[in-house]
């Protein structure tokens, strides 16, 4: 097998931020979460496209708590999934998630891939993240996903009252591979790079 260059995913950057999940509901203990990404060049495609179906964090306690992925509007429900452009993402950012959890300590966190296309030939249209961007047309090759959920064995705590960033690292050339016969496929490999 022939491993895919360098190039689309380094992909970014979790600011997480947690909100109780009792009866309490006062500012203090509250912390936002805001999931951002970027990405690092890639020359071999104008497009790649990757829809996330799960973005959470796991408490010391236990209980998996699920971040809302970014809404389209201000105000509006947050959508099922968010699917990113990552060569959009070269030189920018743009949110994944954002949402509430519980204020405390997290050993876990998980990101869940439903899909990914590499378009060969014309870039997409819109928004480098959204919760769905348009097939760019021409030439492209879609990228089989066996296992997409990924986990993260890194502990942190979220401040009541505060946020903490994490940043991730989407290691695209060890994620995606093209097979012997043609097709590509993706194992997504994410490393946390920094908790703050």
């Amino acid at each position: 097998m022939r491993r895919i260059h360098p190039w689309w995913f380094l992909a970014g950057l979790a600011v997480f931020s947690m909100a109780c999940s009792g009866s309490s509901t006062s500012p203090s203990s509250t912390s936002v979460l805001n999931m951002m990404m970027k990405d690092a060049p890639f020359s071999d495609a104008k497009a790649l496209l990757v829809t996330f179906s799960e973005v959470s964090a796991h408490t010391s306690g236990g209980d998996w708590a699920t971040l809302p992925f970014a809404p389209p509007t201000p105000g509006a429900p947050p959508p099922a999934t968010r699917t990113c452009d990552l060569k959009k993402l070269e030189t920018a950012q743009d949110i994944l998630g954002t949402g509430t959890i519980a204020a405390g300590h997290y050993t876990q966190v998980r990101l869940v891939v439903q899909s990914a296309a590499i378009y060969f030939d014309s870039a997409s249209t819109g928004p480098a993240c959204a919760p769905t961007i348009p097939t760019p047309p021409g030439n492209f090759a879609p990228v089989n996903i066996p296992s997409g959920e990924v986990k993260l064995n890194r502990e942190f705590d979220a401040p009541a009252g505060g946020a903490t960033t994490m940043l991730l690292d989407f290691k695209g050339d060890q994620s995606v591979i093209l097979t012997g016969s043609g097709t590509y496929q993706m194992s997504p490999v994410i490393a946390v790079v920094s908790v703050q």
